[in-house]
């Protein structure tokens, strides 16, 4: 009897059945899409100085003209790489996905360039690619990173979304000094491919200028 009801009462039925193609949808899809946002297999969080680096990409507007986001079309996967998966930016808090691309996309950048490329680019653009209307970035190879907050930040998602950092990431003085040899040592090691002399001894001398860690953060995106 119900359902002769249903035949003769169209907008009833096309409200139930709009009803039970969208709970179903749910249940589909809402499973899919969770398991899809997970981190992928041995994928760690940014370290404390590539945190840095995105701090510094953010700061400085690289998002503006830059995406993040490899869309799985061949045109894109041609020029930029393997397309990207949600579970990329499970530990990006903010995610940098970006919508404008005056410039190329960058998350598989660390796949083909290197840190003196990026030196010299972020030096001199034009110099490195011809008719780039990217300004050039000199102050960030005087600017001193904060790699302070950057650890706290670390401390912080480990707290309130259990980011997998140690247990040695501690919101503790004492716990930030054990940590920054650790930072100065990464730094250290993208200096040491870089060829201007100055970042160089201030990294020996326990500094971090912004070029170091947005170097880093940029050679971390693959």
């Amino acid at each position: 009897m119900f359902f002769h009801w249903l035949e003769r009462n169209p907008f009833f039925f096309a409200a139930g059945v709009s009803i039970v193609i969208s709970f179903a949808g749910l249940i589909e899809i809402v499973p899919n899409f969770a398991k899809a946002a997970q981190p992928l297999i041995d994928m760690k969080p940014r370290t404390v100085l590539e945190l840095a680096g995105k701090n510094v990409y953010m700061k400085d507007g690289c998002l503006t003209c830059h995406s993040q986001m490899v869309r799985p079309f061949k045109s894109e996967t041609d020029r930029y790489g393997d397309y990207s998966l949600s579970g990329e930016y499970a530990y990006d808090r903010p995610f940098l996905w970006g919508s404008k691309r005056t410039g190329p996309d960058l998350h598989r950048i660390g796949n083909y360039r290197t840190t003196d490329w990026h030196e010299n680019h972020m030096l001199a653009p034009a110099e490195i690619v011809p008719g780039s209307i990217m300004p050039a970035y000199k102050h960030q190879f005087t600017n001193l990173a904060d790699i302070e907050t950057a650890y706290a930040e670390a401390v912080t998602v480990k707290n309130a979304f259990h980011t997998p950092y140690g247990p040695e990431f501690k919101s503790t003085r004492a716990a930030w000094e054990a940590h920054k040899p650790k930072v100065l040592a990464d730094a250290a090691a993208i200096a040491a491919d870089m060829k201007n002399q100055d970042v160089k001894d201030a990294v020996a001398k326990g500094d971090v200028p912004e070029i170091v860690a947005l170097i880093a953060y940029l050679n971390s995106l693959k």
